[in-house]
């Protein structure tokens, strides 16, 4: 199925499951279903983001396969929530890379910097490639560098916020104040937490249907070390310009313990996330998107594991090499970041924040019940 035919099947499925409310405990999915009696294309866009993917809805339901109703939320949704990322892409003419395999585009653009660097060190001073003294601006100037991957990251961030405008708007969050500071507040601490990331508080289902909390840990790990390492960067800058303490810093220092606590979560949470993901029971999962996930992991461990070994070997004749590697992987997952498996956690925070607004102003379940025809007729 493509683009609107799983939109289609997502309302079929939410109007037979708005009849049951059999899984309505497991997850917030169920009770912002039962808020709603039709479901345009932006309402199947927030459920699709408001569900984290534990499984347990698929394997506590009467009527999945093989079943003749074949209710399958977690890939439904999940095609939905992929259409949901081209959907609201900006710039549009940038769409088509989410159909592209996304880890073949993540290499390609960090060889590409890589090579750049290298080429650029050879011609402003090639005595750098062979230095010893750990100096990264040998290689490229202070200026350039910043320059580079200054413009790349204020790129991303502008794509991510124009896209997150975009899907804010036909989620119809403005309409709620979804926005307010309790909203905000009450959406970190459930994302932060990874608060649905547990079937109902007995664990998420990955391969078979014994539930484990593998999933959520191994996403704190790859959370929280991605933050680590922008903190590491961030204190560094901060170093820099404010305090005329340029690199390198000491292994005690601020950007160093940040950086290496980071290093160590991005190896360890995308390793296990990978494994999850191989493991996973292809009836949870939309096999389409297979690439564009395993892409995001991917440079995400890569840019703990080249920051490390540019750690280790940062005074020995392979820092030069390291130091090319490591910036073409950053620039590349900076590059790739609003069209690839990152802008998840940006519309399931949005999400998170609407289902935090309804919470507050909900309307009696029984209004939004679907009659028996209705349920009947979707089937």
């Amino acid at each position: 199925m493509q683009g609107a035919e799983h939109y289609k099947e997502a309302e079929r499925l939410m109007t037979i499951c708005n009849s049951c409310r059999y899984c309505e405990g497991l997850c917030p999915v169920f009770p912002a279903m039962e808020l709603r009696n039709e479901f345009a294309d932006g309402d199947l866009d927030y459920l699709a983001n408001l569900c984290h993917s534990c499984g347990a809805c698929y394997v506590d339901c009467q009527f999945s396969p093989p079943h003749e109703f074949e209710v399958n939320v977690p890939k439904t949704l999940a095609e939905v929530r992929a259409d949901s990322y081209r959907s609201h892409a900006w710039p549009t003419a940038l769409r088509p890379m989410f159909d592209r395999n996304g880890l073949a585009i993540a290499t390609v653009a960090a060889a590409s910097i890589a090579t750049f660097i290298l080429g650029f060190a050879l011609w402003h001073d090639r005595n750098a490639l062979f230095t010893k003294d750990g100096q990264f601006y040998r290689l490229m100037p202070h200026e350039a560098m910043a320059g580079l991957f200054g413009a790349v990251f204020l790129f991303a961030i502008v794509a991510l916020v124009m896209g997150f405008r975009s899907f804010w708007q036909s989620i119809g969050a403005s309409s709620v104040s979804a926005g307010s500071g309790t909203t905000l507040w009450q959406a970190i601490r459930d994302a932060c937490a990874l608060r649905y990331l547990d079937g109902g508080g007995i664990g998420c289902y990955n391969e078979d249907e014994r539930p484990t909390d593998n999933r959520r840990l191994f996403h704190h790990f790859t959370f929280y070390g991605f933050m680590l390492c922008f903190a590491s960067t961030s204190t560094a800058t901060v170093y820099h310009y404010a305090f005329g303490w340029p690199a390198p810093y000491g292994w005690l220092s601020l950007p160093k313990l940040f950086g290496i606590s980071g290093g160590i979560g991005l190896m360890i949470g995308p390793i296990g996330l990978l494994h999850a993901k191989l493991t996973r029971d292809r009836a949870l999962m939309d096999p389409a998107k297979f690439g564009m996930d395993t892409a995001f992991l991917a440079m995400m461990l890569l840019a703990g594991l080249t920051g490390l070994l540019l750690m280790v070997l940062r005074e020995t004749p392979a820092m030069s090499l390291m130091l090319a590697i490591h910036l073409g992987v950053v620039f590349s997952l900076f590059l790739t970041m609003p069209y690839g498996k990152f802008v998840h956690g940006i519309y399931r925070f949005g999400a998170l924040m609407l289902y935090a607004a309804e919470r507050k102003t909900e309307q009696p379940a029984s209004v939004a019940r679907p009659t028996a025809l209705q349920a009947k007729e979707a089937v």
